[in-house]
């Protein structure tokens, strides 16, 4: 699907309420997931929060969680984000949308999100790039036991 455009810039477009609630189903089976919350509403989501199962991180990590929004154009923003103990977070973000830093596909790279690198995905079909978000999420959890580990050592 073409971007619509806004005063003539491309943006976004629309919420895709149904690729929402697929992705909140598949959310909903994953191990890691504690919970899913449609913002505003369930009856019209614009935005799906995951909250992460706490007890998959060591305890300097006090919360994970995944915003994701779908847009109807197949834009998307996967917002991965850590809470520590000590007050600091540690951030990423998978996007696909309009914007002047990248391509239209990039990553943010923790672990501030500010710096942002051109993005390839094999696949832009919701269910591939979730496998993909979900990866890399379950690799940082690995790094942060492996850490755990090295310390106690």
């Amino acid at each position: 699907m073409t971007a619509p455009e806004s005063g003539g810039q491309p943006t976004t477009g629309p919420p895709d309420r149904r690729t929402l609630r697929l992705l909140e189903r598949q959310f909903s089976a994953e191990p890691i997931v504690e919970e899913t919350v449609f913002d505003p509403n369930s009856d019209e989501p614009r935005e799906l929060r995951v909250r992460l199962d706490d007890e998959q991180y060591p305890s300097k990590v006090t919360a994970g969680r995944l915003d994701c929004r779908w847009f109807t154009t197949g834009d998307f923003s996967f917002h991965y984000v850590e809470s520590m103990a000590s007050d600091e977070r540690w951030e990423c973000r998978w996007d696909r949308h309009p914007n002047a830093h990248n391509d239209r596909l990039h990553f943010h790279q923790p672990p501030a999100g500010n710096d942002t690198t051109d993005l390839e995905l094999p696949s832009l079909h919701p269910r591939d790039v979730l496998s993909v978000v979900l990866a890399a999420v379950e690799t940082r959890i690995e790094q942060w036991w492996d850490e755990v580990e090295a310390t106690d050592e």
